[in-house]
């Protein structure tokens, strides 16, 4: 195959490695199986138009893209319903659209992976039409995300141990948002603590990612949880994998949810693939099947087909 690399020098954990020494590796370990490969290393407020540079040239089959969250999420919105592929390089603090894809959690593992990959069909999201390839979700964690950007932190343990602080600091001061959550011919009317949307549904007995990432449908969750150790629990439900158990949360699933906000929506912010942004009154959340090609490890995509 005939592979593009677009790195992120200042995204995710590529900023605390030699890149260079980085991306010679890359071109080893994807020409010695016979690929060949083309390697940009740009600045983060390049790589938008480094990779619609990538994903035009017509003479390459898959995009690697290597940085955090909004790199990845950039590069599959550039790729949708495309023919190119997407190769994710888990350079972010969770990966967990990449986990839920069975990419190998080290950057040279997954270089392998990629060596031997196969291309297979995901499903995409999207919050009025802008795509997501992980979660939409208000509440919360957007109040987190919130307070984590105003931490310093210069690694991934730091970011994670910052996103524990904000954690604890939300859960103290729990806000509350008055919303319409439309999903089907179901309205539901509530004052929440939190909602997130995501791009199929959990798997159990792990961090939250989809197990099946072709499944088809939206994974709705809305907490009904408003104490302090309520809040605590639910948190812990999540990064458990225990969701489904939860009394703390309601769980519904739909190819397409509409969210109306009744709270002053200047107050509160959304967060979309880990980026904060702006709250609309009014959001349609719909389910893009099969909608973004990615290269996976082959082991996997034989058994998603096989599923």
């Amino acid at each position: 195959m005939r592979f593009a690399a677009v790195l992120n020098q200042d995204g995710g954990t590529l900023r605390t490695i030699d890149i260079s020494a980085f991306a010679d590796r890359l071109r080893q370990t994807l020409e010695a199986a016979g690929h060949s490969v083309q390697v940009d290393i740009v600045a983060g407020r390049e790589i938008a138009a480094a990779l619609e540079t990538a994903i035009a040239k017509r003479n390459i089959d898959v995009v690697i893209a290597g940085g955090g969250d909004g790199t990845i999420s950039t590069a599959a919105s550039l790729l949708m319903n495309k023919k190119k592929a997407l190769a994710i390089l888990p350079a972010g603090t969770m990966n967990l659209f990449a986990r839920g894809l069975g990419i190998p959690q080290t950057l040279d593992a997954a270089l392998k992976s990629f060596a031997e990959g196969d291309v297979m069909a995901v499903d995409m999201a999207s919050a009025n039409g802008q795509p997501f390839v992980h979660q939409f979700s208000i509440g919360m964690h957007a109040r987190m995300v919130q307070l984590r950007a105003n931490m310093d932190f210069g690694s991934r343990l730091g970011k994670m141990q910052a996103s524990v602080r904000a954690a604890w600091a939300t859960i103290k001061n729990p806000r509350t948002l008055k919303v319409t959550l439309s999903i089907g011919q179901t309205e539901i009317v509530t004052r929440t603590t939190g909602i997130g949307i995501s791009n199929n549904l959990f798997g159990e007995g792990h961090l939250p990612y989809a197990d099946n990432p072709a499944g088809g449908v939206l994974g709705i969750y809305v907490s009904v949880a408003h104490r302090r150790h309520h809040l605590a629990k639910l948190l812990l439900d999540m990064l458990r994998g225990r969701l489904r158990d939860s009394e703390h949360v309601e769980i519904h699933q739909a190819d397409k949810a509409v969210l109306r906000i009744h709270s002053p929506t200047k107050k509160f912010s959304a967060v979309m693939d880990g980026e904060l942004v702006r709250l609309e009154r009014e959001t349609v959340i719909e389910i893009h099947p099969r909608a973004l090609n990615v290269l996976v490890p082959a082991s996997n995509a034989q058994a998603k087909a096989a599923a």
